[in-house]
């Protein structure tokens, strides 16, 4: 080989820590991946011929080779401390209180919490001579030789200087997963997940199998700033990065509480992209004179805090397995937990899907299960712990009868879910309190169908009334499965603000026979309050436009039941409005018992509008053209009914002269 000189050697050498600090800390690399192997290659060659040339310093070190007997102690010099834990915001604000309350005013910083190995670097004249774990704060572990492996952290600095400084050594989630899958080829176990793997890694007595597993590092403190000269920890970040060290993208300046609650909530969103794990956010004072006055407890710096992201996946007991019925008569298994905290919601119960699904998952009642929350929202439960088992479980067995009427299930072929054929189970009853609170009805945003069928069956609700008792079970709603203690709150608001509801919405709610909406705006109207209707004779209501002989049976039959009147009375005294609430009837001669159509866009109002102005007008809107239709009122580009108007000779109405007959 032409050209083996110790300057190419340096030159060599130069370019590769170069090309390796762009593409391992800037993530910018410079030359291709080929060029870096051919330089390496090169270097190697030299390396060989002249092995009295070889230094410390040099990239080919990084490979490992090294293989130690046990690893040395080593004491900091400073103390390795940890960081003071905290899970909520009201602890964070505390830990901010505190600050401001001692006369400081400093701006903070944010940084992830990566989920890894903390590391201890020293540095002599620029060059690395040791590194070591965190150990006990006081003493750690020499891991000099297995840290030389890791390509993101230089064994040269770009100044000579004497230094420590400390990061975290982590594996990235792709790493975890090239390796398992070539561990698992060779019928070995997989590592556990990425903390575990480099905690692992870095700890190996042989160098090779650390330089084997891409271990990667971010450098995020330096324990003795202000001997450089650094009076803030952002400068101290921007001052290891100057000396060739990685540092975390992610870290901000941030002024105040808010700033830090939207640090936290944003990369909780997207800690999930991220190309590493991480468990936290790290929030700490960035003056470094304001982090001197308020100094360190025995474990913990007084400047410094860590927010935890709640657990993604626990472990609980599997305490029973009931079964819940849907209003289409669907039987649901559902897990009984041992109550448990997961991201930031206490959960008791979790759905087990059907008998295929907890026969698959081979779960037991009374087994140690671990669960997760399936889109950060529903509790899943992931496994049972079979080692955990002590021989007291009882194995899951299917029910055949409905738990509610005791009918024999049905499960038809091909289908995995068992049925109650059953249509006057009471279950079903599940179908009327769904319409109570629907968008239509009463419109209690949040109650929909699901949540309403857990409700009934897990005996929170019973009969409508019930609806509006369950403020008083609050904290034992915030247990159910998928709802945190905001949703239950949302919740409750919106029940409490139903109790305004106009009269025709709590008619319709209740579901007298063939009144739907409009008939009920009619009654209530016509009655103005519950008492008034509830005292109506069949000969009155018959007299109401639009009502007619079966309808007026109907509302008589439901208002002598005394169930229906007892539970009318219920309401009544939860302060449900029982008032129609819309505007007085301004009848007029145009409109009084007609018919009218409307058809194309109207421009100056909604259809809605207008059709309000009819009824309020004493007229109805039909959906069709006929010979009995009085006019159709017509907007931008009319449909069919236009034309069908014309043919029957019915009168056409501009939106304008709607508008002007309505207003006279």
């Amino acid at each position: 080989m032409d050209n083996i000189t110790i300057e190419r050697m340096n030159y060599l050498i130069k370019i590769l820590d170069e090309a390796s600090y762009n593409y391992y800390v800037l993530d910018d690399p410079k030359i291709t991946d080929q060029e870096y192997d051919a330089y390496y290659r090169e270097l190697e060659t030299i390396e060989r011929i002249h092995p009295e040339w070889v230094l410390d310093t040099s990239p080919t070190k990084k490979v490992g080779g090294e293989v130690i007997d046990e690893f040395k102690k080593i004491e900091h010099t400073i103390p390795m401390l940890s960081l003071g834990d905290v899970f909520n915001e009201d602890e964070i604000i505390e830990f901010l209180q505190r600050i401001e309350n001692s006369g400081i005013s400093s701006n903070y910083v944010c940084e992830l919490k990566i989920d890894g190995l903390s590391v201890s670097l020293h540095y002599e004249k620029g060059i690395l001579v040791r590194a070591a774990t965190r150990g006990n704060g006081i003493i750690g572990e020499d891991i000099t030789h297995n840290v030389k492996t890791i390509k993101s952290i230089p064994l040269k600095l770009k100044q000579p200087l004497d230094i420590e400084v400390r990061g975290e050594i982590y594996m990235s989630k792709d790493t975890l997963k090239k390796i398992n899958e070539e561990r698992i080829k060779k019928g070995e176990k997989p590592l556990q997940n990425p903390r575990n793997a480099a905690a692992g890694s870095i700890r190996q007595l042989d160098s090779k199998i650390a330089a084997k597993r891409n271990l990667d590092a971010f450098l995020y403190h330096l324990p003795n700033p202000e001997d450089y000269n650094i009076p803030t920890h952002h400068e101290a970040l921007e001052f290891l990065k100057s000396l060739g060290f990685k540092t975390n993208p992610n870290n901000k300046i941030v002024k105040n509480i808010n700033d830090v609650m939207a640090y936290i909530h944003e990369k909780g969103e997207i800690r999930k992209d991220l190309p590493y794990d991480i468990d936290g956010v790290v929030i700490k004072v960035d003056n470094i004179k304001d982090q001197q006055r308020l100094g360190y407890t025995a474990r913990t710096p007084r400047w410094a805090i860590a927010y935890k992201f709640p657990a993604e996946e626990v472990l609980t007991k599997l305490n029973d397995i009931i079964f819940t019925v849907g209003r289409t008569g669907k039987i649901t298994p559902n897990a009984i937990l041992d109550p448990v905290q997961l991201m930031g919601s206490t959960i008791s119960r979790a759905t087990l899907h059907n008998e295929d699904y907890v026969i698959n998952k081979g779960l037991m009642i009374h087994d140690t299960v671990s669960i997760r929350k399936a889109g950060d929202v529903i509790p899943e439960v992931v496994e049972a712990k079979i080692e955990r088992r002590t021989g007291e479980e009882i194995p899951f067995k299917m029910i055949t009868n409905c738990p509610i009427c005791n009918t024999k299930l049905i499960k038809k072929e091909g289908q995995t879910d068992y049925f109650c054929p059953n249509t006057n189970c009471p279950a079903r009853h599940i179908e009327s309190f769904i319409h109570f609170t629907s968008r239509p009805a009463m419109n209690i945003d949040g109650l929909g169908e699901r949540l309403m069928e857990d409700l009934y069956n897990f005996k929170f609700v019973s009969k409508i009334p019930d609806i509006y008792r369950l403020k008083d079970k609050k904290e034992s709603l915030t247990k159910l499965e998928g709802y945190g203690e905001k949703s239950i709150t949302n919740l409750l608001n919106a029940i409490e603000t139903s109790k305004n509801n106009s009269l025709e919405l709590l008619l319709f709610a209740l579901g007298i026979k063939n009144v739907g909406k409009e008939k009920a705006k009619i009654l209530a109207k016509t009655y103005k309050n519950m008492d008034n209707l509830s005292k109506a004779t069949y000969d009155e209501l018959v007299e109401i436009p639009d009502i007619g002989p079966i309808i007026a049976k109907n509302i008589v039959d439901f208002f002598t039941n005394e169930d229906n009147l007892k539970i009318i009375e219920e309401l009544k005294d939860l302060d449900l409005n029982m008032e129609y609430l819309g505007e007085e009837l301004n009848i007029k001669e145009d409109f009084q018992d007609k018919s009218f159509v409307l058809t194309g866009t109207l421009t100056k109002l909604s259809r809605d509008e207008a059709k309000a102005l009819i009824e309020n007008a004493g007229g109805k809107t039909v959906g069709s053209v006929s010979k009995k239709t009085y006019a159709v009122i017509v907007g931008a580009s009319p449909g069919s009914k236009y034309e069908k108007a014309k043919e029957l000779n019915i009168p056409i109405w501009t939106e304008e002269e709607f508008l002007e007959k309505i207003n006279s």
